[in-house]
Parts: structure tokens; sequence; C-alpha cells
């Protein structure tokens, strides 16, 4: 039996949540993942009642839900805070947007989406971090090891009370490994997992886009962090294979500018090699869904969406319950 694929709404939080069913219906989805902004789902309002009427919307639709994202909200938990968190946050989240305020508030917020997952009857939510040493990503001034172990720790004292919390709900974090994030290849993964002391409702929302070009080697991250992922997006991206003027970095360039050196794109239409991830994931035994989470500055989103169900469909397979060549014995 294939996994379920399913469409994140994050991209298409401009539209309401009914149009949106109406259009992954059409488009070829089994279930959406549902953000945590626009109305798709507000965790404010998100009581017994709102949650029970969202499944209702969803049902009639014929879809599933399985997880809820809170990217942004998440992302204000351990970043330094400043004016650009205004635009990604609710209003009583940012308050006054003092930082340590707002760190606090939006740790709260994640608490209470684990709560609104827990009225669903999902156990994930998804989402983002933030961090207090992304500024530090290159070392120069020179960084001392001290400063990033500090950073670890203060990331640890704030999504470990989170953690235990998530705990007692029976609910799972996924954090989407990325770049301004605490963990964003496998190295920083590896330190996330031990800040936590591998905190079992802490793991991964795995999206190989983020990865790939990078240099990281995708695949491998579903191998090590095996029994870590709890959550899988699909999502393509292109590199280039000659040198650009913008290069990983981005050299503050706009996605879809030419002379970047990668850009998203809808899959199927990029470098990533999802036979490879297909198998690797039915080496873990993930039986979760496949969420696409669709962007491509090049392509009428409806027209990629609707190939990315496609695509999804066309590359999953169900592991083999048998050796080949047990035939011939």
């Amino acid at each position: 039996m294939s996994r379920p694929v399913t469409l994140f709404t994050g991209q298409w939080a401009d539209l309401p949540l009914e149009t949106l069913c109406q259009k992954a219906k059409n488009f070829g989805y089994d279930g959406l993942e549902l953000a945590c902004w626009g109305d798709h789902f507000e965790v404010d309002k998100a009581d017994e009642h709102y949650c029970n009427e969202k499944l209702a919307l969803l049902g009639r639709y014929d879809l599933k839900l399985f997880s809820i994202s809170a990217h942004l909200v998440g992302q204000a938990v351990s970043d330094r805070i400043d004016e650009r968190h205004k635009s990604i946050l609710p209003d009583y989240v940012w308050g006054n947007g003092d930082p340590e305020g707002v760190n606090q508030r939006a740790a709260e917020e994640i608490i209470k989406t684990g709560e609104a997952a827990a009225r669903l009857g999902i156990s994930v939510v998804n989402g983002f971090t933030g961090s207090p040493i992304w500024h530090m990503l290159y070392s120069f001034p020179p960084t001392p090891e001290t400063m990033i172990e500090d950073g670890f720790k203060k990331f640890a004292s704030q999504w470990k009370p989170i953690m235990d919390a998530y705990e007692q709900l029976g609910i799972k974090f996924a954090l989407e490994a990325h770049p301004t994030e605490i963990a964003f290849d496998i190295a920083s993964a590896k330190r996330t997992l031990d800040a936590l002391d591998h905190h079992p409702a802490f793991g991964f929302n795995y999206d190989p886009s983020h990865l790939g070009y990078q240099g990281v080697d995708y695949v491998k991250f579903i191998d090590i962090f095996s029994d870590k992922i709890f959550h899988v997006h699909m999502k393509d991206v292109w590199w280039s294979d000659v040198a650009t003027e913008a290069g990983v970095f981005g050299g503050h360039t706009e996605f879809g500018s030419p002379g970047r050196f990668w850009d998203f794109r809808s899959l199927g239409r990029g470098k990533i090699d999802f036979e490879e991830i297909i198998r690797a994931l039915n080496r873990i035994g993930y039986r979760g869904p496949l969420s696409v989470e669709w962007e491509d500055s090049g392509m009428d989103r409806e027209h990629g969406a609707e190939e990315a169900a496609d695509f999804v469909k066309m590359i999953d397979f169900p592991p083999s319950d048998i050796k080949f060549d047990d035939a011939f014995e």
C-alpha cells in the first residue's frame, strides 16, 4: 500500500481553507498538512469545537489530516528577535516586540499547538526552532567554541520544557532541518539531538531540498536519523554545475533571479534523487505521509501542485516483504 500524499498549505495560506480543499482534491491529494497561519489553523481559536470543524471540513472533501505545522511561531522560540519577526507572528505573540518576551510567548504558543494537535487526534507538529547562533555560521570574527556551546545550551533550555510537554501529550515535534535553524545539515542535526539528550519527542521533518544544494548527503540523513524521521516533505531543488554570480548563500538575490546557484523547483524538475529517498524511507520503515511542499518561482502553482501529486504517486512504492531470489530455492 502506498503512503498517503498530502499538500502542505503554507504556500497557499492566501486562499481560504475550503477553497484549497476543493483544489487539493481536484489535484489528486489524499490529505492536507495544515499550516498554523492564515485561516487554515489558528491555534488561539483551537478549542475542541474549532478542531472538530476543521476535521469535518477536510472530511467533506475526503481529505485526511496527519500533521499541522508551526514554522513561523517556532522560528521565534530561539531566534535573536528583530523587526523581521513581526511580519510572521500573530500580534499576541509579537506583543511589544521585547525579544525575551517574544521568545517566551512563542514557546508558550508551540505548547498550545501541541495541545491542539492532541485535540485533532494527530501526533506530529512540524516546524522550525530558530537559532541563537545562526549569525555565527561563518566564523569571522573568529568564534570561540564556547560561544557555540553556549548557543546550544540556550536552545536546549528553551526547547526541553516544550518537549517535556509534548511527551506528556503524546505528540512529536518534527524540526525541518533548514538554514537559519539550529539544525541545518547532518553535523548540526547530531549536535542538536545531543543538546536535547535525544529527547523522545524531538525529531525531524525530513526535507531533501534544504540539504541538496548545500552539498549535504540527503539520503544518508535518512539512514543516520532513522528513528527520528517523524514526517517527510517532498520538495525539489536545482543547483548549478558551473560557477555562478550568487553562490550558496544567495548573494541577497530573490528566488528566481538569474545568476543564482540554486532555486527550488517543482517535483521531478530539480536534482533531488527521489528514487533513492523512497528506498531509504522503505529501509527505515517510514509509513507516514509524503507531504508536497510546492515551491517554484518559475511555474504556475496550480499546474505545479497537480503535477507534483502525480509525480509522488508515481515515484512511491512499498518495500518488498520477500527476497526476490527466494523463488529459486
